[in-house]
């Protein structure tokens, strides 16, 4: 393989961007996020945070990265962490794992809690709570949902609860009659969740590296659905480790279909499609 040398000005590009920018790039964001960027990822990289350059003033990559480093502006810190998250979400995701959650949480001792743990713009922990919702047969479920996320621009998003239409087309009738509201005037062709399914979700930024989460549980469900992609090994073990303390001894875990947590851990034993439960010999929360 060509090694990475550098992206150039003036080969059509506004910015340098040398192989040693791009590596410090990958260091920071696994240290302060635990992303694993890929080689492949140099192009993506490149497209933005030449954006921040833009919105900061500054006029090289090495300046920027610089004085990321050395002035310890948080509010920078923030952006470009969310500059550099990928958030791929839609209403009822990976569908099959949503009819198991429903028997679940019927079976389960109220009140119930379940913690969406990469919440991107909401869609995710919205279609929870409409399961929720139709398995208890009411818009009150004895449910209460967190929904956290490391972005604060898609937390914000999420919070608000406004989507285009054509986010919800693909949903039955009766759930967009009965979980959404048709903008008209000038709010035309986008939709609002109703307020009573907004209030069984709370939204909070969080950080799965951080040291301690503003998460108590113990929970009744788990969804940490197509994040751990972005982490290493050793980064999904410790993240999986302090999830089972934070369960209850039934609870599930549910994982996105392409990841594996039983090479991460032995906390989890596998229960179904990429459904996990505790193992026997682990503890679990109260």
């Amino acid at each position: 393989m060509k090694p990475i040398t550098s992206v150039k000005a003036g080969a059509g590009k506004e910015f340098d961007f040398t192989a040693e920018d791009f590596s410090r790039v990958r260091k920071m964001i696994y240290q302060v996020a635990g992303i694993s960027l890929a080689e492949s990822k140099h192009e993506m990289v490149y497209s933005r945070l030449a954006r921040r350059l833009r919105a900061t003033g500054i006029s090289n990559f090495q300046q920027y990265l610089d004085q990321l480093e050395t002035a310890g502006d948080t509010s920078e810190w923030e952006a470009f962490t969310n500059a550099l998250t990928t958030n791929l979400t839609s209403f009822f995701r990976e569908h099959h794992h949503f009819p198991i959650l429903a028997e679940h949480i019927k079976a389960t001792k109220q009140p119930i809690s379940i913690w969406c743990c990469a919440s991107s713009t909401g869609e995710e922990p919205y279609s929870l709570a409409i399961t929720a919702c139709e398995a208890f047969g009411t818009l009150r479920p004895p449910v209460e949902i967190i929904a956290t996320d490391i972005d604060t621009n898609v937390l914000a998003t999420a919070a608000n609860g406004v989507y285009p239409y054509d986010r919800i087309e693909k949903l039955p009738i009766e759930q967009k009659k009965k979980f959404f509201l048709k903008g008209t005037g000038a709010q035309q062709g986008l939709v609002r969740v109703r307020d009573d399914l907004r209030k069984l979700v709370t939204f909070k930024p969080l950080n799965l590296l951080a040291n301690s989460w503003p998460v108590t549980g113990p929970f009744d469900a788990i969804f940490c659905r197509n994040v751990m992609i972005y982490f290493d090994k050793p980064t999904q073990a410790n993240i999986l480790k302090k999830f089972a303390p934070l369960m209850k001894p039934d609870g599930l875990l549910f994982a996105g279909h392409s990841e594996n947590f039983l090479y991460a851990t032995d906390a989890f034993r596998l229960r179904g499609k990429t459904v996990y439960e505790l193992s026997r010999n682990v503890k679990a929360g109260a």
